[in-house]
């Protein structure tokens, strides 16, 4: 029996992943250039070229299919002035997967409307239709779906019960940027596609995010909502002058991305698809490599799926078969024989997370007759919890190798089942 890295044992890898956030040539040149250029905001003056920030969000836009695109600060901020454009407030309700990370609700609550939390399906952990049928009442004003981990929730079904209810759906897709569903790219099913271009993401400039809209109305609110009540102008930029100017329809935030930002993200969309195809690629090789392994699967691929992203690979591992140990000594285990600390679980169920906690919120404190509607203990949410404690994620940076590296990936799941009494006697 190989002894456990974690114990002293040599390691199934030694050797470093790729790394990420990653640059090149192009971002190089885009960062000098906007270093250069007296202009490293979007209401710095135009000096004969156009802005960073709308080069992206043309080249997103397009890159969608979509007509209109509004960059913003983080991916936070683009989901709670979406929700905000399509007219969401207070004391409304917006139906969110009870799995996902904390600015799914927060962004909710941000913006004084109520996160009803509602339990996934257990074969993708993506939102469920029929937990998010069951959930809608009369104050019910938006349906966000999470596009999870590495895989594409049920749009037909999303998509058909926001068209018979008349609620508007909005995908974040901050963990699917470029993933299609039946040939057309997610984020242009709804009435708004979000996006985070945080750290970890696929498409990242350390902090940053992106809207997407085929509505005009909803274009011009959006841009008010990101900068103040300020958006682009209609006529030809001028030489010296700023491109943006005060409309006022809107009362707005300060939510505008830098131009060094929008620089990044315009030089990772040119390698976005020839990335997401490689990690396509490693994670279905995966896939075949869990049929070796025994009690270890990814989530399912719907058949409507035709380009995943592979933001974090995720992987249920039946437990027992790991001596019992639990999700948490598995990821330890893991982590030693891979030399790679990104390897966690799935987020943390919305209904007991310690980071989220609505009923402090000021907006709520100030209207204590409806706390209870914002307490998110009251949502039963089995399957995610279940989740929660035998699914474990991979870093998508794992998935830009070759095949040796995803070799390397399976055997450390073959050590650890050799050695499964002796995990679960790991410390934590």
């Amino acid at each position: 029996m190989n002894r456990l890295a974690i114990l002293g044992g040599t390691p199934v890898r030694q050797k470093a992943w790729p790394r990420w956030p990653m640059t090149d040539e192009k971002i190089n040149e885009y960062l000098i250039d906007v270093a250069h250029s007296g202009r490293w905001g979007m209401g710095g003056k135009f000096n004969g070229t156009p802005l960073y920030n709308l080069r992206f969000e043309d080249a997103f836009a397009k890159f969608h299919n979509a007509l209109y695109c509004v960059t913003v600060a983080n991916g936070s901020a683009a989901l709670a002035i979406a929700l905000e454009a399509l007219g969401v407030g207070f004391g409304d309700e917006v139906i969110i997967p009870g799995l996902s990370w904390i600015s799914c609700a927060t962004a909710v609550t941000r913006i004084g409307a109520i996160p009803i939390l509602v339990d996934v399906e257990p074969e993708t952990l993506c939102i469920s239709v029929e937990s998010v049928q069951k959930a809608i009442t009369e104050h019910t004003k938006a349906i966000m779906v999470v596009h999870s981990y590495c895989t594409v929730a049920d749009v037909d079904g999303l998509v058909r019960l926001s068209e018979e209810t008349g609620i508007p759906l909005v995908e974040d897709c901050s963990q699917a940027h470029g993933a299609e569903w039946k040939k057309q790219r997610v984020g242009t099913f709804g009435k708004i596609g979000v996006f985070s271009m945080g750290n970890s993401k696929v498409l990242s400039c350390g902090e940053g995010g992106a809207i997407i809209s085929n509505d005009s109305a909803l274009y011009n609110i959006l841009q008010q909502l990101r900068g103040d009540g300020y958006q682009y102008k209609k006529a030809a930029p001028i030489i010296g002058e700023s491109q943006i100017e005060e409309v006022g329809t809107v009362q707005g935030y300060n939510y505008c991305l830098s131009e060094f930002q929008a620089a990044i993200l315009l030089g990772g969309l040119t390698r976005l698809d020839q990335q997401n195809e490689l990690r396509e690629k490693n994670g279905e090789y995966f896939r075949q490599l869990c049929s070796q392994i025994g009690d270890v699967t990814l989530l399912v691929r719907r058949p409507n799926i035709n380009r995943l992203t592979y933001f974090r690979l995720c992987v249920r591992i039946n437990l027992d078969a790991f001596g019992g140990a639990s999700i948490q000594q598995i990821r330890k285990a893991l982590v030693a024989e891979l030399n790679e600390a990104t390897l966690e679980p799935v987020d943390h169920p919305l209904n007991s997370y310690t980071l989220y906690k609505p009923l402090k919120s000021p907006i709520v404190r100030a209207f204590p007759s409806i706390w209870e509607r914002f307490d998110p203990t009251r949502f039963s949410l089995p399957i995610t919890c279940q989740a929660y404690k035998e699914c474990l994620t991979f870093h998508h940076l794992m998935l830009l190798g070759n095949s040796n590296d995803i070799d390397d990936i399976a055997n450390a799941f073959l050590k650890l089942k050799e050695n499964g009494e002796i995990l679960k006697r790991i410390e934590l």
